[in-house]
């Protein structure tokens, strides 16, 4: 009986050991780690660092190769501290998710080499490389007349972020203008068209309501076009028809950066 006792007591204590062990793994796992990169401070888990084995941070943390430490004792790497923000959200999130206009593709991806994060440096090349593709290809904006669609204005540009802001600033001045009359227009994904658009005395093309009350002309959406356009960097090339002898009576506006 004595001996059952403590075989039984024996086996408990094996198993309060095992299970302290594993909570200790645990914790080791989900405990802080603070990394000073570049001097600037981060603060994650273990387990975040040691997402992607053989990786620098894995075998600097899992104590597999020296890393120098500051003054406080913390890890110190030699590194952008503001791009490494991108690397430790990478390990986080497990994907690429990147500000609107983020434009250092290429030193993200040599930190991604540094950091021996293959997985990374791909999907910033990959997004790179969509982003050049994106570059060479001009995308337009057509403002018309629903009812005569070589009355109007193209806008052509190589940016197709550039084309999503400007046609979303022109529906704003229109609904303005056109205060209670949405149906005086209608928007798609490349085009705008407008439901009274006719041409005065003068050659200015106008924005009419059904009382034929004058509203907007197109030269004010044209000025919106390339004040937009310089504001954000853009060049105005030679209008596509120069015929009418003023950039703001031309019946196509070209950007490129």
């Amino acid at each position: 009986m004595e001996q059952n006792t403590n075989r039984q007591e024996t086996e408990n204590d094996k198993k309060s050991i095992d299970s302290e062990g594993t909570d200790h793994s645990k914790n080791c796992k989900m405990s802080p780690v603070t990394l000073n990169v570049g001097g600037y401070m981060y603060v994650t888990q273990k387990q975040t660092l040691t997402k992607y084995r053989d990786s620098f941070l894995e075998r600097v943390v899992n104590g597999k190769m020296l890393c120098p430490s500051d003054a406080d004792g913390h890890y110190f790497i030699d590194r952008d501290g503001l791009l490494f923000r991108h690397v430790l959200n990478f390990l986080r999130n497990g994907e690429l998710l990147l500000p609107e206009g983020f434009k250092e593709n290429q030193l993200l991806a040599q930190e991604a080499e540094f950091f021996q994060l293959k997985v990374l440096a791909d999907a910033v090349r990959s997004r790179w490389e969509k982003e050049q593709l994106a570059s060479r290809e001009t995308t337009f904006l057509e403002i018309t007349d629903s009812h005569d669609r070589s009355q109007g204005l193209r806008i052509f540009c190589n940016a197709p972020d550039f084309i999503t802001k400007i046609k979303s600033r022109i529906v704003l001045v229109s609904k303005s203008r056109l205060d209670g009359f949405p149906e005086e227009f209608s928007v798609s994904s490349n085009i705008i068209q407008f439901k009274y658009f006719i041409k005065s005395e003068n050659g200015t093309r106008l924005v009419l309501k059904e009382d034929n009350t004058f509203v907007c002309t197109l030269e004010t959406l044209k000025f919106e076009a390339i004040m937009m356009a310089l504001k954000c960097g853009f060049r105005l090339l030679t209008s596509l028809d120069c015929s009418k002898g003023s950039i703001v009576h031309s019946d196509a506006l070209h950007f490129i950066k």
